[in-house]
């Protein structure tokens, strides 16, 4: 794997995360299709977890319970993790993170990790606030800016996320732990952020009922 490529939708939701809770550390769950495994790895979907208490082990493993499960009816996987540090210059990754990716890349080669930088989390995104890492001889490693792949229509609609503060209405897993009526696939935002960016935003994690 030489390139990592994110959609719409997933870099929009990991930019409202972090923008809903600016004042706290968050993280939440890559997600890839199974049919685009090769030399680049394609992030469709994020799902974000927590901005509490990030790393605490019983709400976590129900989330990565719930989320494989869903994932795998999808033809998809958990392709790594992101998060966003509390302070502002804050671009490093703490060990339970680089547990839960190690994990993750027990059972999965494509798989990076993401740290989104706040001094990029601007009103009118010109750049990535994405710094990508992925493995290099059991090493994680950041990956070069020309590897990483996002569309200017991507900065457009993230912006637009921003700038109407759609943000506010992202939910992540405390939310949904906190009450259980909401929907932590958020398929109003993903609504949203469709009709804002004007096109299709392409595959999404949901629920299939027609699996038991």
């Amino acid at each position: 794997m030489t390139k990592v490529s994110f959609s719409t939708l997933a870099y929009c939701k990991m930019v409202a995360h972090a923008a809903k809770y600016p004042h706290c550390e968050v993280n939440g769950l890559l997600i890839a299709d199974t049919l685009n495994k090769g030399d680049k790895l394609v992030i469709v979907d994020t799902v974000p977890l927590f901005h509490q208490c990030l790393h605490v082990s019983p709400m976590s493993e129900i989330a990565l319970m719930q989320i494989d499960q869903s994932a795998s009816t999808c033809n998809m996987y958990i392709a790594g993790y992101y998060l966003a540090n509390e302070t502002l210059d804050d671009l490093s990754y703490d060990k339970p993170a680089h547990k839960i990716m190690d994990k993750i890349a027990e059972h999965e080669t494509d798989v990076c990790m993401v740290v989104i930088n706040n001094r990029l989390m601007e009103l009118n995104q010109k750049e990535s606030a994405l710094i990508v890492h992925t493995q290099d001889d059991g090493k994680w490693k950041s990956l070069n800016n020309s590897n990483i792949q996002i569309e200017n229509v991507t900065l457009a609609a993230a912006s637009a996320v921003l700038q109407q503060q759609l943000y506010n209405n992202l939910i992540d897993f405390d939310n949904h732990l906190d009450n259980l009526s909401l929907d932590w696939l958020n398929t109003e935002f993903s609504n949203w952020v469709e009709k804002t960016s004007g096109h299709d935003t392409g595959r999404r994690l949901v629920i299939n009922k027609s699996v038991s």
